[in-house]
């Protein structure tokens, strides 16, 4: 018997488990396609596992839809700072969290007994294209040229532990993203494939997001996603080194510290309901 709790931050909704008192999970691949399946499972963009950690207070593994292990979920991350929290894991508000992208470092925004928001430090945007990784000679990779059937994309590619491509479309709302995010997720000039953003500008301090996630499809929300995009839209001199960004499920408040080249990611976490497997 597992004990699981399905969370989410913005409607990119995960199932948890709590390995961090010897709960032993096999063949987690397999596990997190069956929880994730929307018709035979629990619905999920994927599976997130909480663990110990020898360098951190606790350490996330997270895996998608398809199985595949993923290094960081600004969403799922956030839910984790809730779940240790609100179930007496820590009494401690401000926490590590160990991640294949690094540790990340949590604030946790607590009213009435239980945590509501949590900042999050991301860390420092890589752009190294090597590093990201995407096949290019500029960087920072600002003019990566891509073309599908009739559509020529113009992207930036910024990885914050994970790899994301951002281009900018007319509308957002109206976009086939089905069409083309399943096409340049794949694309050769992405050796681990990417996250692929898609943006409308609205003004200097807000931008509207839509993000077809690797190994997942389309999501409701993105958090690595949500910063790279302000990256990439601050590195054009599309926005300011701060916005907000207005995704499917809601609205998530990146900065950009130039002083220290962190980004800080805030925004909700919500448990939605616990069971058993």
């Amino acid at each position: 018997m597992i004990k699981f709790t399905k969370m989410h931050g913005l409607g990119n909704d995960y199932v948890y488990i709590n390995c961090t008192e010897g709960q032993k999970i096999e063949n987690v691949p397999k596990l997190a396609q069956f929880v994730s399946n929307r018709h035979f499972g629990i619905g999920s963009d994927g599976l997130i596992l909480i663990c110990k950690s020898d360098i951190a207070d606790f350490k996330m593994r997270m895996f998608n839809y398809d199985g595949t292990e993923a290094e960081m979920c600004g969403n799922g991350i956030r839910c984790v700072g809730k779940f240790v929290y609100d179930k007496g894991l820590t009494k401690k508000e401000n926490i590590t969290v160990e991640t294949l992208a690094g540790i990340k470092r949590l604030k946790l925004n607590i009213k009435e007994g239980k945590v509501e928001t949590v900042e999050v430090d991301m860390g420092e945007p890589i752009l190294e294209p090597s590093k990201i990784p995407v096949i290019s000679d500029e960087c920072p990779v600002k003019n990566l040229e891509i073309k599908v059937d009739d559509k020529v994309f113009i992207f930036t590619c910024v990885s914050m532990g994970n790899p994301h491509a951002i281009t900018i479309v007319k509308n957002v709302k109206d976009f086939d993203i089905e069409k083309y995010g399943k096409v340049l997720e794949r694309d050769e000039h992405f050796p681990r494939r990417a996250n692929i953003e898609f943006i409308e500008l609205v003004d200097k301090n807000n931008i509207k997001m839509r993000v077809w996630e690797r190994g997942a499809g389309e999501t409701l929300a993105c958090g690595t996603g949500a910063c790279a995009s302000v990256v990439a839209c601050n590195l054009n001199g599309y926005i300011e080194n701060k916005a907000n960004v207005e995704l499917l499920g809601g609205n998530l408040h990146i900065k950009w510290d130039k002083e220290n080249n962190h980004i800080y990611m805030t925004g909700p976490a919500t448990t939605v309901f616990e069971g058993t497997l």
